[in-house]
């Protein structure tokens, strides 16, 4: 089974926010999921995103693999990590 962090989306039309997610790649993109490790939610100025560092590291030394997205927000709330559930600006 190859484990990916992804995000799914969540919300109404027009309105997307998302979770970041552990989950099987062959599964669909809102389907079935292991864990939700965080969020993020692009329409708020500055975005928001909350991840749960310790459960991202965790999977990632089990083998999980992020996917390019997942990976330029793991980086971006490495770099702003004032404190965890702060907002931080998608550069």
């Amino acid at each position: 089974m190859a484990v990916r962090l992804r995000l799914t989306r969540v919300g109404s039309k027009k309105n997307p926010i998302y979770r970041v997610v552990v989950a099987d790649s062959r599964s669909p993109r809102d389907g079935k999921f292991i864990e939700i490790v965080g969020r993020y939610n692009p329409q708020t100025d500055p975005s928001t995103i909350e991840l749960d560092q310790e459960k991202i590291k965790e999977w990632i030394g089990k083998g999980a693999q992020p996917s390019d997205a997942v990976s330029k927000l793991i980086k971006i709330a490495e770099r702003g990590a004032a404190a965890p559930g702060e907002a931080h600006s998608d550069e």
